[in-house]
């Protein structure tokens, strides 16, 4: 009985999760259209190459996702059950480097692998989503440094979690 409550608490935070993270992606991507057509005017083309790669304030970001991210956990020694972690996770970007993150996905599912493959079950399972998004967004900073690259992304986030 205890279990069945765990399993729909766990079914339940991920829905409204998703649900809060579809409609985040949604309420941003109304934006977007406008912020394309203001590009079109022949008057701000010549500010928009002048521009950094720093963010405008209002601009609005650009989500990519990285979809079905499934891991094996480690387990102790004593155990013989097997967990899994499922994740989707999010990139927030901006216009100008969305085309480059793009080209960069599957080389975050790597590192999102290695890096949620390498917890252990017993810290995945009281980690919160911010832990979780800490820990891919430091293995990302610091995969780019070493790749002597900067990041084409400002942070990544958690659009699903599941643990089993």
């Amino acid at each position: 009985m205890k279990n069945m409550k765990v399993i729909i608490a766990v079914v339940l935070a991920v829905v409204v999760g998703a649900a809060v993270a579809g409609g985040a992606v949604w309420y941003m991507s109304k934006g977007g259209d406008e912020a394309a057509a203001d590009s079109k005017d022949p008057k701000k083309k010549p500010a928009k190459k002048e521009e950094k790669k720093e963010k405008k304030p209002g601009e609005p970001p650009k989500y990519l996702t990285v979809d079905k991210v499934v891991v094996m956990l480690k387990h102790q020694p004593d155990e013989s059950v097997t967990h899994y972690l499922s994740a989707d996770l999010v990139v927030s970007t901006d216009a100008k480097r969305e085309k480059e993150t793009k080209e960069n996905l599957p080389m975050l599912r790597s590192v999102a692998v290695k890096t949620l493959s390498g917890l252990p079950m017993a810290s995945a399972r009281v980690m919160t989503i911010d832990q979780f998004a800490a820990e891919l967004n430091k293995a990302f900073d610091h995969q780019f440094e070493e790749e002597g690259r900067e990041k084409p992304f400002d942070e990544v986030m958690i659009g699903k979690l599941i643990i089993e």
